[in-house]
């Protein structure tokens, strides 16, 4: 079996949720906040908006859309913020730039509307991560699999979601070591392509088992 020369350090994170200095009242001023706020509130507001425990398995999946829906009564714009599929993008300029596009051409076509005040304010938000070391590491596969097995939901988090900022969206945690520091290509690429808008914490960890339960039959 093969052994990794680093091994694999297992962590767990709580998160804070810190409002920023940026709001907005309307869809114009939505824009506005868009264009200037952090990748981590992007991020905040999409990704993380999945839950730290559950994902959304209906509804609006980002709190743009559930905004423009609740506050602003516009389910056209609403449905089209929701329609920007967070797994298609490998960056948060892309996705930021797309988010802006839609609000963009609904300020356009609808300039009164877009001005008009919403029920509440829109408060650009970001999660402060606090992160420990659980003491826990792993060298090869069957090490790696028993940890993730007993993995808190915090820590399979911090690794497998919350890592996709650090990492640009294009990857996690568990598949950079996979294929770093074990070769094992096949198996992080399909790790990596378990789909968060439809998984439970519970159920991709499940899923991700089984994927490493394959590739140690196949070795």
């Amino acid at each position: 079996m093969n052994a990794a020369e680093a091994p694999f350090e297992f962590v767990t994170a709580s998160y804070l949720t810190r409002i920023g200095n940026q709001s907005a009242g309307n869809i114009a001023e939505l824009l506005t906040g868009l264009e200037h706020c952090s990748d981590a509130s992007i991020f905040h507001h999409t990704f993380q908006t999945l839950g730290v425990h559950h994902f959304l398995t209906e509804g609006f999946s980002n709190d743009f859309a559930q905004w423009t829906l609740s506050s602003t009564n516009r389910n056209d714009l609403a449905e089209h913020l929701a329609a920007l599929d967070i797994r298609d993008y490998t960056s948060i300029a892309a996705l930021r730039s797309d988010l802006c596009r839609v609000v963009r051409d609904f300020c356009a076509a609808q300039p009164q509307l877009a001005t008009q005040s919403g029920l509440e304010r829109f408060h650009f938000c970001e999660s402060v991560e606090v992160t420990m070391p659980l003491g826990r590491s792993a060298r090869n596969l069957d090490e790696f699999r028993e940890a993730l097995e007993h993995l808190s939901h915090a820590g399979f988090y911090y690794h497998f979601i919350s890592s996709r900022l650090r990492l640009q969206l294009q990857t996690n945690d568990f598949s950079v070591w996979l294929s770093g520091s074990l070769g094992l290509r096949t198996l992080a690429d399909s790790i990596n392509h378990i789909d968060v808008y439809t998984n439970t914490l519970d159920s991709a960890r499940a899923k991700l088992l089984r994927l490493i339960d394959r590739t140690r039959r196949k070795a």
